[in-house]
């Protein structure tokens, strides 16, 4: 039986991301490796109308083959989960990558304070690429080498096409919002997920509280690693993906 392994990148991003480990992962998987573009990033045009979780998460499920593996970093954990839940039959196993079920801080979860995901998206309306760098720079906190790590992920995202403002807009939104607690909690199809424990943006606290809601979800962390493991600790993040696949 196929079973495609599916790429969903992070907010502000694009497919670009994953070129630093796409051979690798060919190599280790049998079938075909994709990598998608969320809808309004990179070379994918938008056609959810409002934007919302659902209906861009329709548009990708709509992409995908029966049984399909989805690997998602960030934002696209969010949707790997949600499209696992909603669309079963296309989902055989998620891996989530430096993603929870809640990004947003709550009073019994740890997560990104409210006041900087506020302060996103006032900016993304005055300085768009100002703020997808200032993104980008937390995102290589932590690692040895962030500066290096940095330069390479803008090389490789500005092959593609700049996203489009209501993405990146409604993006933050649900990051903010949207809590998939109970879907990640109650989902029919096996999680995996890999972490980096220096990640400002999924505190590594999260991760226990993954594991109390759902008792079959396995995961490794990566200890040197940030919020791109698989950009700064390569060799370990593809050993991970290898035990997952």
């Amino acid at each position: 039986m196929q079973n495609e392994l599916v790429l969903l990148h992070g907010w502000g991003m694009n497919q670009g991301v994953w070129q630093v480990i796409l051979p690798e992962l060919e190599f280790i998987h049998a079938d075909t490796v994709r990598c998608l573009d969320l809808p309004g990033y990179g070379n994918s045009q938008t056609s959810a109308k409002p934007y919302s979780l659902h209906a861009a998460a329709l548009q990708l499920s709509n992409q995908l083959q029966p049984n399909s593996t989805l690997m998602g970093w960030s934002l696209g954990g969010l949707f790997a989960v949600y499209i696992a839940k909603h669309w079963p039959e296309k989902v055989a196993k998620v891996i989530l990558v430096a993603a929870t079920p809640l990004f947003a801080e709550t009073d019994d979860w740890p997560g990104i304070k409210d006041n900087v995901l506020t302060a996103f998206k006032d900016q993304l309306v005055t300085h768009r690429e100002k703020t997808i760098e200032r993104f980008l720079a937390i995102q290589a906190m932590g690692s040895d080498s962030a500066r290096d790590d940095i330069k390479q992920l803008k090389k490789l995202l500005n092959e593609y096409p700049a996203p489009q403002e209501s993405a990146l807009s409604v993006g933050l939104d649900i990051l903010q919002h949207d809590d998939l607690r109970n879907t990640f909690a109650n989902c029919a199809v096996p999680i995996r997920g890999v972490f980096g424990r220096l990640d400002a943006l999924v505190p590594y606290r999260a991760v226990a509280k993954m594991q109390a809601l759902n008792s079959d979800f396995e995961y490794e962390v990566i200890d040197k690693a940030s919020h791109a493991p698989f950009i700064s600790h390569k060799k370990e993040f593809l050993s991970a993906i290898k035990s997952m696949l």
